[in-house]
């Protein structure tokens, strides 16, 4: 008979053959998905059209295009991060109000998970139909209250128009990530700096801020590496007139006139060492606020 407080060596391998059982299928998502793909560009990329070991597609990374097309990527990338970081947050903290009635906290949470969610080819069609140059509300601006926003110098095919298609997915995407932190602030803090005679100001400044600061650039890291990774919406509404390293990828591997799959390899690499270094830096943050929260 096994000790009491210890599981027999029988019971053990069951329920441990039951858990490995639980996680295999996302074990063989991530197996087939993820970490295949990794390994095929991984090698891909040191390697020539006839399969010979070759760091030049490394070195074609480094040529005036290529920056370019990074340069633009991390341009709309970080504007995008850094704004929908903003919203998100002011949204967050104003759900977290008690002002603010649960059945309204709920529907915003909800829109929220479906819109983080809404992206490529639906999305870029619905900015075409709203703020296209036929579209729904620049016809209603120009004829209701005068206003010509692209004679005033909006272009929605521009690198500001796909910023602020981003930012559709972005913001929502930051009140989920964020909404933990905030609903983290315990009120007896504000009680607390209230009795001691602080303002809401100095509150804000000197407890809210440096507690919610990890999580804040953590969060908008991650929305970085979101958008840096995004093509579909790009390519639905620019075409390749924006030159982001996800569409210089895109005419690599299938394009017919820059059809060059190693270098597409490369590209993927570069764009996985980007996007990797963001991830990382958001677990390290989301760690080092969860220590501070305790």
């Amino acid at each position: 008979m096994a000790p009491r407080g210890r599981m027999s060596p029988a019971r053990l391998s069951r329920g441990t053959i039951l858990a490995f059982a639980g996680v295999a299928p996302f074990a063989l998502f991530a197996f087939l998905f993820l970490l295949l793909p990794t390994a095929k560009l991984l090698v891909g990329a040191f390697q020539d059209p006839a399969g010979n070991f070759t760091l030049g597609n490394i070195v074609r990374l480094f040529t005036p295009s290529v920056i370019a097309s990074f340069r633009v990527s991390i341009i709309i990338s970080g504007a995008s991060a850094i704004l929908g970081a903003a919203v998100g947050l002011a949204v967050a903290l104003a759900l977290r109000s008690d002002a603010v009635p649960r059945v309204i906290r709920q529907a915003v949470l909800t829109l929220s998970g479906v819109t983080s969610n809404f992206a490529g080819v639906p999305l870029a069609f619905a900015f075409l139909a709203t703020l296209g140059r036929t579209g729904l509300v620049t016809a209603l601006l120009k004829t209701v209250f005068g206003i010509d926003i692209y004679a005033d110098g909006f272009n929605l095919f521009s690198i500001t128009g796909l910023t602020f298609t981003y930012l559709y997915f972005q913001m929502p995407l930051m009140v989920l990530v964020i909404m933990p932190a905030v609903e983290g602030l315990k009120r007896d803090w504000a009680e607390a700096a209230a009795m001691l005679g602080a303002s809401p100001l100095q509150y804000t400044l000197r407890i809210v801020a440096p507690v919610l600061a990890p999580n804040v650039i953590g969060a908008a890291l991650l929305l970085f590496a979101n958008a840096f990774g995004a093509v579909a919406t790009a390519f639905a509404l620019t075409g390749s007139s924006i030159n982001l390293v996800t569409i210089l990828l895109f005419a690599q591997i299938r394009g017919d006139v820059l059809h060059d799959p190693n270098l597409g390899f490369a590209l993927a690499l570069g764009m996985v060492v980007v996007t990797g270094l963001c991830n990382v830096a958001y677990l390290r943050l989301r760690a080092f606020s969860d220590r501070r929260m305790r």
